[in-house]
């Protein structure tokens, strides 16, 4: 795979700071289920990196300190790591929301035929991923047959309840461009998304967040093996707007990874790029516990024009 940050080091990306951290991130491993063309953490069915119980203790006890409202657990696929559900159950007790990047086809996995029951009971978000509405993009873009399990696991959520009106577990998709071009609206992508996914399979969700493919990490390299990095950089770069960086999600947001070290966001942890704090090379979340960020500046490279080009880009959609 070809490394992507010595493209990214020389920036001329604004410098930005910390406000009140209101999210953690946390990266429990890369194993998954799949192997996805646009996968910015290159996450596959050989990776073996996962957190362990140890690090899943820290995590709960900076949660405990830290006023943070919202657990966003990513991976790979998350739920594969066995600690996912102690990680829920301890963060729901502590009147923590929890939200659950899945997949989908996770759910189809053998000895996961109670994860749906078990994330209704504990009133998990679950944002998913479904980079379009079409089968032959889907299977072109995440594997042969992932879009009819995607399906099928959707309309399972729904069936539990999730997307349905005043049931209070929320269901949010994913929309991933196919290459190497800016995401459209996300409000006129939403509305196509609502009318194919309703009319030709009865499915119904809450929000859809249109997300922009970032240069790193596996798709990066497809860009260079390509001979198509310059050129993505530069339409994220002429598509540039500032007033996007006032809601880009690391200002709020920190992210951990497997082993429990932080990172201003999970784009900067694939990137090996650690959260500047105190002088350290790198900064421990048991080393937080406690700690206020708010005004800590954060770590930039040019990768940041993906968050702030055209309507903008972050964890929870476009920010605009």
């Amino acid at each position: 795979m070809h490394a992507t940050l010595p493209r990214l080091e020389t920036s001329d990306f604004p410098a930005i700071r910390r406000n009140r951290l209101e999210t953690l991130q946390i990266n429990v491993g890369y194993r998954c289920n799949q192997s996805c063309v646009h996968c910015h953490v290159n996450a596959g069915p050989t990776r073996t990196e996962e957190m362990d119980r140890r690090t899943a203790l820290d995590v709960l006890a900076f949660l405990k300190t830290s006023g943070v409202k919202l657990l966003d657990i990513t991976g790979g696929a998350p739920e594969l790591n066995p600690h996912f559900r102690f990680l829920v159950r301890s963060a729901r007790d502590l009147d923590v929301r929890v939200m659950d990047r899945c997949n989908l086809t996770i759910l189809e996995q053998p000895g996961q035929e109670d994860l749906v029951q078990f994330l209704t009971d504990h009133e998990v978000e679950i944002v998913a991923s479904l980079p379009c509405y079409l089968e032959k993009n889907v299977d072109a873009q995440r594997g042969k047959g992932v879009f009819d399990t995607s399906i099928r696991c959707l309309q399972l959520l729904n069936r539990f309840g999730y997307g349905q009106r005043g049931s209070g577990l929320t269901l949010n998709l994913v929309y991933n461009p196919q290459g190497a071009l800016l995401p459209p609206a996300q409000p006129d992508l939403e509305r196509d998304y609502r009318q194919h996914l309703g009319d030709e399979f009865g499915i119904v969700f809450n929000q859809l967040f249109v997300v922009t493919n970032m240069p790193i990490q596996r798709f990066g390299s497809m860009l260079i093996s390509k001979g198509e990095f310059e050129q993505y950089m530069n339409l994220l770069k002429n598509a540039y707007q500032a007033e996007n960086l006032q809601s880009v999600m690391c200002r709020s947001l920190l992210s951990v990874d497997w082993r429990g070290y932080v990172y201003d966001c999970d784009f900067n942890q694939m990137l090996g790029l650690p959260l500047y704090w105190k002088n350290r090379p790198r900064t421990h979340i048991a080393q937080l516990v406690g700690a206020d960020l708010t005004d800590n500046p954060i770590t930039v490279k040019n990768h940041c024009y993906g968050c702030t080009a055209g309507q903008g880009s972050s964890c929870g959609g476009a920010l605009g």
